[in-house]
């Protein structure tokens, strides 16, 4: 199965995740039960995963309305209506479209976290031990036992650095072997790649960071905007939690 594939959907949002409308065809539903989903032949919903939430949107057929609150990932792409909206047909012909708001403060978002990622990484040499983030707020947390004095500062001033140097952002597919050849790929503390996947995507801030990841992101690192150091928090004796949230 081709890596933008998932069961019946082609996932249009690795892509080229500035899509925002297109037209489908519903591959499945089940009108009398709406909670079980949603499936199109052609989709650029992010179904959330990394940390990063889902998008959020409508489907538009036969002059009607149909919102996407969420999504859930299994077999297939399960796009999940609101309640009490009505469910499009198998068959049926609809135009999707997601929340541009949402999605590109979440690719802002995703991206400022990449940006602090890589200068924690490059800084101090300290990995990822966890995240999440909201539209335009995130936090992550590193494995990071000290900082020094000044510290929150110091990361607010590199990060805003790296924004102002308008680097490149690039996602790529890659075979496992040539992925996993690339030195520090993976960021997050004892987690490697699913073993059964042949092909891993990378994001590539260039010159700062590559790492592998599934979510959406900014074509450079000054779309992301001026990015704040809300907080840097101890979280046990290894680790710290950063807060960060975009201001411009």
């Amino acid at each position: 199965m081709a890596f933008d594939q998932h069961g019946h959907t082609h996932r249009l949002d690795w892509a080229d995740p500035t899509i925002r409308e297109w037209d489908c065809t519903v591959v499945w539903s089940d009108p009398a039960d709406p909670e079980a989903g949603i499936v199109l032949d052609r989709s650029a919903f992010y179904p959330g995963g990394g940390g990063q939430p889902p998008d959020h949107g409508v489907l538009i057929w036969q002059g009607v309305r149909t919102r996407i609150v969420d999504t859930r990932k299994g077999d297939e792409h399960y796009l999940i209506p609101a309640p009490g909206d009505p469910v499009p047909p198998a068959g049926a012909s609809v135009r999707g479209a997601v929340d541009d708001e949402r999605r590109t403060t979440l690719m802002r978002t995703h991206s400022g976290l990449h940006i602090l990622c890589g200068t924690v990484f490059r800084d101090f040499g300290a990995l990822v031990t966890g995240g999440n983030m909201q539209p335009g707020e995130a936090r992550m947390d590193f494995n990071l036992p000290e900082v020094p004095p000044g510290f929150k500062q110091a990361l607010e001033d590199a990060v805003n650095a790296e924004v102002a140097a308008d680097r490149k952002i690039v996602a790529r597919v890659l075979s496992r072997a040539e992925a996993l050849a690339i030195p520090d790929l993976v960021r997050t503390q004892d987690a490697l790649p699913p073993l059964e996947n042949p092909e891993i995507r990378v994001v590539d801030i260039v010159g700062l960071d590559v790492q592998a990841d599934g979510g959406t992101h900014v074509a450079s690192t000054a779309q992301v905007g001026r990015v704040q150091v809300v907080k840097v928090e101890s979280k046990g004796r290894q680790n710290r939690r950063v807060r960060i949230k975009l201001v411009a």
